[in-house]
């Protein structure tokens, strides 16, 4: 199913200029709201704590709920409304996780009721998570999602350029490297980092282009929707980094489908310029990203949409996720290749210059 003409010729990769610094700003803004608020903003499976999720009959203000339970003591670090407007729900959060906590429901509920008695007040849930816990899951999501970018570094380099031994060294130094660093007690979002740039190093040192173009891609993909929930001030919780993997894998699959093009169209056109066959590639392939895309998008609104609260912040991961690794397939990339292949060819240049 086509609903783009096949002969259709957008010159994307003249705008790949404009893209980049669009790129740029989207990232360079997401790291600074990062540091800016120490991190992103983790919720109770990560930071630990306790959550209660209570739920009114009646219209009420987070203020009046906070002044109703300000006798107990039970150091609340925020009250925000939950789901939609009409269902008066609201996120209690408390930095405590103790055993003294056990009976939290039951005693919130009777302030609640004492406070405000024609408003009925029902506690729905209460989750707790120790600090030690919450460390332990933050530190393995992290790694699982390096876990997972590693493993297509090994896909793409064996798959599209058919160097698995080269695939497999960068995995030995990658390990030794977190190994080495890891004795040091380097924390795991260090760790991440090194070992990222470790990875982009050997990528270029191996002359793996697609793996790098990947990379590159799925860096900036996980940044900008960390990004986008870290300046409107979303919580990090498991299913944000099931959607983070999620993003990954499809983001992936957008770039596999435009760089077995471009593999196909340089053996088939190898006598025209690099940027027109990329170019090409790109344009055959708009229909089917499209239309991807599209689809996808059309059910993961639905789950915004339609959701609840429960599923609301996994589906706005997913809607950021999806545009943008859509615009990552195209505009960094491809255009990545073309930074290889210009890099490659001067050093030539060069050495045939000193030649005559």
């Amino acid at each position: 199913m086509q609903f783009i003409k096949p002969d259709i010729n957008i010159d994307f990769i003249g705008k790949r200029k404009i893209a980049f610094i669009g790129s740029l700003v989207l990232i360079a803004i997401s790291i600074i709201s990062l540091i800016a608020k120490g991190g992103p903003r983790y919720g109770i499976d990560f930071a630990g704590g306790t959550v209660v999720q209570v739920k009114f009959s009646e219209e009420i203000k987070p203020q009046d709920v906070r002044s109703a339970l300000r006798t107990m003591d039970m150091g609340i670090t925020s009250i925000q409304g939950f789901g939609e407007k009409k269902e008066h729900e609201f996120l209690i959060r408390i930095a405590e996780s103790t055993e003294a906590l056990k009976s939290l429901a039951s005693n919130i509920k009777l302030k609640l009721e004492t406070a405000y008695s024609q408003n009925k007040a029902e506690v729905r849930r209460v989750e707790m998570v120790g600090p030690k816990v919450g460390k332990d899951l933050r530190e393995k999501a992290l790694l699982a999602m390096f876990s997972a970018i590693l493993f297509i570094v090994v896909y793409i380099s064996g798959r599209f350029e058919l160097k698995w031994m080269a695939s497999i060294i960068m995995v030995c130094c990658l390990s030794a490297t977190l190994f080495v660093f890891a004795k040091f007690g380097v924390s795991i979002p260090i760790l991440i980092i090194v070992a990222l740039i470790v990875t982009l190093a050997l990528s270029f040192y191996l002359k793996l282009r697609f793996a790098m173009g990947a990379i590159v891609a799925l860096i900036h993909d996980v940044l900008i929707t960390i990004g986008v929930f870290s300046l409107i001030n979303k919580e990090f919780t498991l299913p944000i980094i099931a959607a983070l993997l999620t993003i990954i894998g499809y983001s992936l699959n957008d770039t596999i489908i435009v760089f077995d093009r471009i593999r196909e169209n340089s053996r088939k056109y190898h006598r025209q310029p690099y940027e027109l066959i990329i170019n090409r590639s790109i344009n055959e392939t708009l229909s089917r990203t499209l239309l991807t895309s599209m689809t996808t998008l059309m059910v993961v609104v639905a789950l915004f949409v339609l959701g609840g609260g429960i599923i609301h912040d996994f589906a706005f991961a997913l809607i950021i996720g999806v545009i943008v690794g859509t615009y990552s397939s195209v505009y960094v990339a491809s255009p990545i290749l073309i930074i290889w292949e210009q890099a490659m060819r001067s050093p030539m240049r060069k050495k045939r210059a000193r030649r005559r």
